[in-house]
């Protein structure tokens, strides 16, 4: 594999992988998934678009999911088109005038000092290729990313000033919260469950912006976290099931926020020391733990994980809507926005 695809393809990888549905309204070629304005865009105009794009885009998805998402990037291209077109004529320029004016020029310089920063960050990814041989690479994918980052912003000010709504049905799966922990009100308009594993470094980044979106979104969501220990991560299954033996004395969550933020400690005795080190009753967390009382539990989470699709963490399904790996906060933004749009 040529660097340049090397380095496009690692940087897709967002989740943790084991080597080990419900299904959405179907829509025909005529219904109208999304309008700008007075303007429709019919499905069979987003096929032609989402039909062209590469299987490899969308890895290990189920095919339902693949297609949904093809479909959606196509729907956003044509929202953004129609979106840009519109401004051009408004303003009396073309098209590529107006991305070069509000977009192209825009676009901060990538200096050499944030090149090597990128190299250093991912050299697992890189595998072993020198910064000389993969700077150009590097570099055309952090241009590419800041291009699409302010082709974004722009798009979203046009929004602002256009009506746009998107009716393209998703996938989802019926994923039960069972007795699982949980965080805000169970009838709130918006469910995540999450599937998740405390040795994998993607749930340990992802941990982050699962905060960011409850502290934004507040008691709309309902956030359920799930176990998904891999085989490859020897130390998962036993932190999983000590966390639920945390959830004993109510203290699961100090326990799974201990768990991410001390991802060098999860041997047997780092588990028992964090028990002590949040107040609980060690007498009782150790016997839980030794018994492995909850071994049961934590194999359940896991079945239902691989029943709803799940073949790496973290996975997360937004009421039922499913999003894989370590995401920014904009992917689940959007989901969310999307479901809290539908039920208005």
């Amino acid at each position: 594999m040529r660097l340049t695809h090397f380095v496009a393809a690692a940087l897709l990888l967002t989740a943790c992988s084991s080597s080990s549905a419900q299904s959405a309204r179907r829509q025909s070629a005529t219904d109208v998934v999304a309008t700008i304005g007075t303007t429709s865009i019919r499905l069979e105009q987003v096929d032609e678009k989402a039909l062209e794009q590469s299987v490899s885009a969308f890895g290990s998805m189920k095919l339902s999911q693949a297609l949904y998402e093809a479909r959606r990037n196509a729907v956003d291209e044509l929202i953004a088109t129609a979106l840009l077109d519109g401004e051009a004529k408004t303003r009396g320029v073309d098209r590529t005038a107006l991305v070069e004016q509000e977009i192209t020029s825009k676009v901060p310089q990538v200096a050499e000092p944030e090149i090597a920063a990128f190299y250093q960050a991912n050299q697992s990814r890189i595998q072993g290729a020198s910064l000389e041989q993969v700077r150009q690479p590097i570099r055309a994918y952090l241009v590419q990313e800041r291009t699409q980052t302010a082709r974004q912003q722009f798009i979203e000010t046009l929004k602002s000033k256009t009506p746009v709504r998107v009716m393209l049905e998703p996938p989802r799966q019926n994923v039960a919260a069972g007795n699982a922990p949980a965080k805000g009100p169970a009838a709130a308009p918006i469910q995540i469950v999450e599937f998740s594993d405390f040795q994998c470094p993607y749930c340990q980044k992802a941990n982050p912006t699962v905060e960011q979106v409850l502290s934004t979104y507040g008691d709309r969501i309902h956030f359920v976290y799930r176990h998904f220990p891999l085989p490859n991560h020897p130390n998962a299954q036993p932190a999983a099931e000590a966390a639920q033996c945390a959830a004993e004395q109510d203290k699961f969550w100090p326990y799974h926020d201990k768990l991410f933020a001390s991802p060098s400690r999860l041997a047997a005795s780092d588990l028992k020391q964090h028990a002590v080190e949040l107040g609980l009753d060690p007498s009782k967390f150790n016997a839980c733990v030794d018994t492995r009382k909850y071994k049961a539990q934590i194999e359940s989470d896991r079945q239902a994980g691989e029943e709803a699709g799940v073949n790496g963490t973290p996975a997360f399904f937004v009421n039922g809507r499913m999003l894989s790996g370590a995401q920014p906060f904009e992917a689940f933004k959007r989901i969310i926005d999307d479901e809290l749009s539908m039920k208005k």
